[in-house]
């Protein structure tokens, strides 16, 4: 198998599910997640991409996607079921995200994530040419560094975990947590979303441990792990210029009337997870109508919700009580030709997306819990004509880098009406002061400054030639 000086391993491989016969695809890029905030700098850059192909058993034989080489990892359906849907999405998820839901712990599940993330350092290690980079991708694979140090001690190693790494007190209710967190300590550089992570991890290698730490870096045996926080970011550029494109223009007028010409336009776009907040935004959206402050016809909310992880019993029932909310407000507010609540579960390309940015007047933005959040920055990247209100949880990664945003806490349902309204009713001046600043942020910390900063940190010796491969325009 021909080797690679630049290895991605993420759980999926970035492509598209229908596959041709001849094994080409393409790339997979929804609104936010990995393969949208990694598309911009690999599409032109010689790496090899290892992940899961999306369905069980052998894996496929696949083309080459733009300049990045595909290595399929095979998964059988128990695995899937017991290392995907189980320990990675049932057990370290919701504790990841504070147990917003009740993790779940089975023993088999463990057996199975073990086995699949061996199955994926080994991948690693083959493809991985001498002295490579390989640049390990979230909770699903926190033990391929360590296991893939052991395989290849001469490749330099790092991971990011996108989504949060919960305090102490959440950690340590797993099971496996001490070979957690050896497993990530087999990289050389751990990056999280926020510092308050990093300081979070360096707390457990000291009390669970026993290894020297500081919120920067791990003594481990005769090696020095380094630690910090890189919060990604997106291609501003390529959003901003999609969202101003003439066709894209037009296509969000033709949206606006397609609801009706209201005056406002509330829009949320979330991956359908119980994390999202998106039924106590529903809720919030309903007693506002009840208490007359908003009216159908004049104001509409536009949900989508895509679904996902749908072999996963508590993501159905969530998908159920959403749609009976959605069927709630329509029925008693909506009227003939104005509905309340447009809700769309298909997936958006790029261009229906920043067709629908363009649309907001409120993009709402309210997860209970979130690592970052791309889709909040996206809307920021639309917004060139300086319009618009984000409206952002403040338990969303991408609150610490948009304070100019509204922000609120969605556990709090009276708090989350008043805000919502307090952007709703927002004076122009004050939204496009808001809204020009964030863009200022965006423009200094696009996903080029956080590759820069992240490959930097991780390889002194060639990170400035692969900074250089993977951020060229």
């Amino acid at each position: 198998m021909q080797q690679s000086s630049l290895v991605v391993v993420a759980n999926h491989l970035p492509i598209g599910g229908n596959l041709a016969p001849d094994g080409t695809s393409r790339w997979r890029r929804s609104p936010g997640g990995l393969s949208s905030a990694l598309h911009p700098l690999l599409w032109h850059t010689p790496a090899t991409w290892i992940g899961w192909a999306g369905r069980p058993g052998a894996a496929p034989a696949l083309a080459d996607v733009g300049e990045v080489r595909l290595c399929p990892v095979p998964m059988t359906d128990e695995e899937m079921h017991d290392h995907y849907e189980g320990f990675a999405n049932s057990t370290l998820w919701p504790l990841y995200h504070d147990a917003v839901e009740q993790p779940v712990h089975h023993r088999r599940w463990w057996d199975a994530y073990l086995r699949v993330n061996r199955r994926f350092a080994e991948a690693a290690a083959e493809v991985a040419e001498a002295d490579a980079t390989v640049w390990v991708q979230d909770y699903h694979l926190q033990l391929v560094p360590r296991l893939l140090r052991e395989l290849r001690p001469d490749v330099r190693i790092g991971f990011f975990l996108h989504v949060p790494f919960p305090p102490p007190e959440l950690f340590t209710q797993l099971p496996r947590r001490a070979e957690l967190l050896r497993g990530m300590l087999g990289a050389d550089l751990v990056g999280f979303q926020l510092a308050q992570a990093a300081h979070n991890f360096a707390q457990l290698a000291t009390t669970l441990l026993g290894l020297e730490a500081t919120d920067r870096q791990v003594r481990v045996d005769d090696r020095i792990v380094r630690i910090g926080a890189f919060p990604i970011s997106i291609d501003v550029a390529e959003m901003s210029g999609l969202a101003e494109r003439p066709d894209v223009l037009a296509r969000a007028a033709q949206l606006r009337a397609d609801l009706g010409n209201p005056r406002q336009v509330i829009v949320a776009v979330d991956r359908m997870d119980y994390t999202k907040g998106i039924e106590q935004r529903l809720k919030a959206y309903r007693e506002l109508l009840e208490d007359g402050e908003l009216r159908v016809g004049e104001t509409v909310l536009v949900q989508v919700a895509v679904p996902g992880r749908e072999g996963i019993l508590r993501y159905r029932r969530l998908r159920e009580r959403v749609e009976r909310e959605v069927a709630r407000i329509n029925g008693e507010f909506g009227r003939v030709g104005d509905m309340a609540v447009h809700y769309l579960t298909q997936p958006f390309d790029r261009p229906e997306l920043a067709a629908l940015y363009r649309v907001a007047d409120v993009l709402a933005v309210t997860p209970l819990r979130d690592g970052m959040n791309l889709v909040a920055k996206e809307f920021v990247a639309a917004r060139g004509d300086r319009a618009g209100a984000l409206l952002l949880s403040e338990f969303a990664g991408a609150a610490a880098e948009l304070p100019q945003a509204y922000l609120v806490n969605p556990h709090d349902l009276d708090g989350l009406k008043r805000t919502l309204l307090q952007a709703l009713r927002a004076e122009p001046a004050d939204a496009a002061a808001r809204m020009a600043a964030m863009r200022e942020r965006l423009h200094h910390h696009d996903i080029r400054a956080w590759a820069r900063a992240y490959l930097s940190a991780l390889d002194s010796r060639h990170g400035p030639e692969l900074l250089a491969r993977v951020t060229e325009e």
